[in-house]
């Protein structure tokens, strides 16, 4: 997505805990474990309580790189999925940022998680996600 802000603030925004609540509103997010407000960095983790799909969800994420203004990584150490690994990345372009959100993940319980997987997780995540950078963008130009 391109956003016209610096690449810098962008990416702290991507990383504060506080515009990730505000965009995740809808799901009633809650920072709730470690770093629950503010910038998050290397090998800190935060612990999210959240409902989808009508169910309460804990999952915690650790920051596993992180490469000031350009990458960072949250990888998830407890929770619902098998396994979560979200990649943000940051390229400087003429009027701002491209950031570009990689994230893969296993659903749970094998079979009937890729099952589920297939028929919609994959899409509920990747509107999520989208949707959060949207949000972002919207923050990011605004204090631009």
């Amino acid at each position: 997505m391109q956003i016209d802000a610096p690449p810098v603030v962008v990416f702290d925004l991507a990383r504060d805990i506080d515009a990730h609540l505000r965009s995740q509103e809808g799901a009633k997010e809650r920072a709730v474990a470690g770093t629950t407000c503010g910038l998050i960095g290397l090998g800190e983790s935060v612990t999210w309580r959240a409902t989808h799909f009508r169910v309460p969800f804990r999952m915690t994420s650790k920051i596993t790189e992180f490469d000031r203004p350009k990458s960072f990584v949250d990888e998830q150490t407890s929770g619902p999925f098998k396994r979560f690994r979200h990649e943000h990345l940051f390229e400087p372009i003429a009027n701002g940022t491209m950031m570009v959100d990689r994230v893969r993940f296993d659903a749970p319980v094998g079979l009937i998680g890729a099952l589920v997987d297939r028929a919609f997780l994959g899409r509920y995540m990747r509107r999520l996600i989208e949707e959060r950078a949207l949000a972002l963008k919207t923050e990011a130009e605004s204090s631009a």
